[in-house]
């Protein structure tokens, strides 16, 4: 009977599926808290069809936007200042809410023998 119960309760969870709305989260202005040197800090972004404004520590920095599916795109800065600017980022939607999205960030690219970095955060839709 307890293995029973066990095996109905891993089935319910194995049937939740993430809610993802990609679209609602394609334009608009975000907010996204980081952390330098464990000082915690916030940023924001605006996207639109084309381009992604950062604006953070001061600092404005432009992309341009090529969407590769609804939850997916890759970033390629307009102006990088160094050679490891030049590599794009590939951005993942994973997760939506009703007023923010979870996703995952690593370059697109890759030099020989470079290890594969992934990192996660969360924006917040603002506007």
């Amino acid at each position: 009977m307890r293995y029973l119960y066990l095996l109905s309760l891993l089935s319910f969870f194995s049937c939740y599926e993430a809610s993802r709305n990609c679209n609602d989260y394609k334009t608009g202005t975000f907010r996204f808290d980081y952390v330098v040197n464990n000082e915690p800090k916030t940023g924001t972004f605006t996207r639109t069809d084309e381009y992604s404004i950062n604006f953070y520590d001061g600092k404005t920095d432009s992309s341009k936007v090529k969407w590769i599916n609804d939850c997916e795109f890759v970033l390629y800065k307009i102006s990088p200042k160094s050679i490891s600017e030049k590599d794009p980022i590939h951005m993942k939607i994973l997760t939506t809410t009703d007023s923010s999205y979870t996703f995952e960030y690593s370059k697109a690219s890759f030099n020989q023998g470079e290890n594969k970095r992934k990192e996660k955060g969360v924006a917040i839709k603002i506007d």
